[in-house]
């Protein structure tokens, strides 16, 4: 089981010894903006500053595609995760992707 602590942006881990590469994982979410949140940032915009409502939205979908990189990794046999990165991409006006990915590993303590 993967444990949160042992997921990094790097390549290795310190203090741990990579025993076995498991191969790549990812977790996947697609999202659109609805009209009511659309008309709600919209309000916020005219005031300027930082629009809550879209912090929200990117915040719960990178948390929904981070939680299925786990548990992809999970489902792989890996107790960390290295090289973990986010990609988001447009794919139709409104929509986004966003993709969390990594190599699902098994380390053991040094």
């Amino acid at each position: 089981m993967v444990d949160q602590q042992l997921i990094t942006t790097s390549n290795q881990l310190e203090g741990y010894r990579i025993t076995k590469h498991l191969g790549m994982v990812r977790g996947i979410t697609v999202r659109s903006r609805s009209i009511f949140g659309n008309i709600g940032a919209g309000l916020q915009s005219l005031v300027g500053g930082k629009i809550s409502i879209y912090v929200e939205l990117c915040e719960k979908t990178r948390l929904e595609a981070y939680e299925d990189l786990v548990r992809h990794a999970n489902e792989r046999g890996a107790n960390a995760v290295i090289n973990v990165r986010y990609d988001a991409n447009e794919v139709s006006q409104g929509i986004t992707e966003v993709l969390c990915y990594g190599t699902a590993v098994q380390v053991v303590n040094v």
